[in-house]
């Protein structure tokens, strides 16, 4: 990310100087690549039209098409299916480059947004908790659960939120490096507050959150 991006802020990703007796613990962003791999399900898109093209060059072929029309229709869908996930792509790449992940001793704080940034403040007073799920590439997702009393629009977290909650959604920190690291952190933090941590669920696996070293 460039600096010049968040020129007209005091620091990188907070919308104003720290309170005195504030500091911050980390701060990061979301990998472009677990974006568009888990966000924007770029596998499963590439995969949809390489099953239509093969299927609608089958069906033109046994329709009595020549190989070479049939040829031309999966070339075709081919490569409508690879603009398709680059333009995919490049929306997961600018939200990586837009976004600022900060967390502090209080709270934490979402700075994103591609044409429109946003910055989303979440107390940890108003937090009841949180999750862990890892990945193989070492990235893990961190959703917060909100009480009642704290509601953040979809609309304005996306795709920084929990996915199928959109009833009560559930802010998230998406495909974050050193995401144990970070959820060590995460949990000293909440520590200080009246809530509950929530079990660490890496793929499979159910425990406790990990501990700061």
């Amino acid at each position: 990310m460039s600096g010049n991006d968040f020129a007209f802020e005091s620091e990188p990703g907070l919308p104003g100087p720290l309170p005195a007796g504030e500091r911050v613990l980390w701060k990061g962003a979301p990998s472009a690549q677990g974006l568009a791999v888990r966000a924007l399900h770029v596998r499963k898109v590439a995969g949809y039209f390489v099953l239509l093209a093969v299927w609608k060059a089958f069906s033109a072929h046994a329709a009595g098409a020549s190989v070479a029309e049939s040829a031309g229709r999966f070339g075709w869908l081919l490569l409508l299916g690879v603009l398709a996930v680059v333009i995919l792509a490049l929306i997961a790449w600018g939200y990586a480059r837009t976004t600022v992940y900060t967390l502090t001793d209080k709270r934490l704080v979402i700075r994103s947004g591609i044409a429109l940034p946003v910055t989303i403040n979440l107390p940890f007073s108003r937090i009841d908790g949180a999750s862990l799920r890892l990945f193989s590439d070492n990235t893990g997702d961190i959703p917060l659960i909100p009480n009642k009393a704290e509601r953040v629009p979809a609309v304005l977290l996306w795709p920084h939120m929990r996915p199928w909650r959109l009833r009560r959604p559930e802010p998230m920190l998406r495909s974050v490096p050193d995401a144990v690291h970070v959820a060590a952190l995460l949990t000293t933090a909440l520590k200080g507050q009246p809530v509950r941590v929530h079990q660490l669920q890496p793929a499979a696996q159910t425990g406790a959150m990990p501990q700061p070293a």
